[in-house]
């Protein structure tokens, strides 16, 4: 089955089953784990559990790879869904075409694990890496969705805990703005087929209780955004959060890092 035929699949599948906030928080994290099974295992995938410091984790590889270039990926779900097991599809793919070991994290999830809870298992993860003796310019971080801003929330707690940074960050349709104020929420609501404001507005509350006191380690938009690394950002041009990534860039452009969407 070739790539497009598969995005298809998930399309349709998602518009016959689209969100609506009477489902219980179980209900939608099985859809995700479903939804996993419409993307097939490439071949010579290869993945073995790890704990990651304490994180759950899972190394995974596909093809021939540099085993000592290090590509840390957090999957998406609002905080509260998804697991490295619905992605180990998409991570393969990234191992077999950037040729990379992948470090693929199962961090805490709300509402049983809100916030700080994610970001403090992701940083543990990064410096686990850091204490094996790999070396942070053979660390790229990445996530899509949530963990597309948790891997820049990540950015920001390891510049306030000062020590190294990776060589980068790609962060796919990241989740950069708690708050949902981008226009994007508004104009593409009727073409993103899968994430409305709405459903953030509901999530973030699960995540972050008191959004009043939100920290920019939940919402990096906010952040400070000097003196980060490379980053690349990737979204699609009918998503809700488009704003999300298209407003990060501007900031951290106007902060002189070099980032490109």
């Amino acid at each position: 089955m070739d790539n497009k035929k598969i995005l298809k699949n998930i399309l349709e599948a998602k518009r016959k089953n689209p969100y609506t906030e009477n489902k219980t928080i179980d209900e939608l994290r099985k859809e995700t784990e479903t939804a996993g099974s419409f993307i097939p295992l490439p071949k010579n995938i290869k993945y073995k559990s790890v704990f990651a410091g304490n994180v759950n984790a899972e190394w995974i590889t596909c093809g021939d790879v540099n085993e000592n270039k290090i590509f840390m990926f957090m999957h998406g779900g609002g905080y509260y869904r998804g697991s490295v097991v619905a992605t180990r599809a998409t991570v393969a793919r990234i191992s077999v075409e950037a040729k990379v070991k992948c470090l693929s994290i199962d961090y805490r999830l709300a509402p049983e694990h809100p916030f700080p809870a994610a970001i403090d298992d992701t940083y543990s993860a990064y410096e686990w890496l850091i204490n094996e003796g790999i070396r942070s310019k053979d660390i790229i971080v990445s996530g899509q969705s949530a963990g597309g801003g948790l891997c820049l929330a990540l950015l920001l707690k390891i510049k306030e805990n000062n020590i190294s940074q990776p060589l980068g960050a790609v962060a796919l349709s990241p989740w950069t703005d708690l708050f949902q104020s981008g226009k994007t929420m508004v104009t593409n609501e009727q073409i993103d087929p899968i994430i409305s404001k709405r459903y953030l507005d509901r999530f973030a509350k699960l995540y972050v209780s008191d959004l009043q006191k939100m920290s920019h380690l939940a919402s990096p938009i906010i952040g400070e955004l000097s003196g980060l690394p490379n980053i690349l950002i990737q979204v699609g041009s009918a998503e809700t959060m488009l704003d999300d990534s298209k407003l990060f860039y501007e900031k951290a452009k106007k902060a002189n890092v070099n980032v490109k969407l």
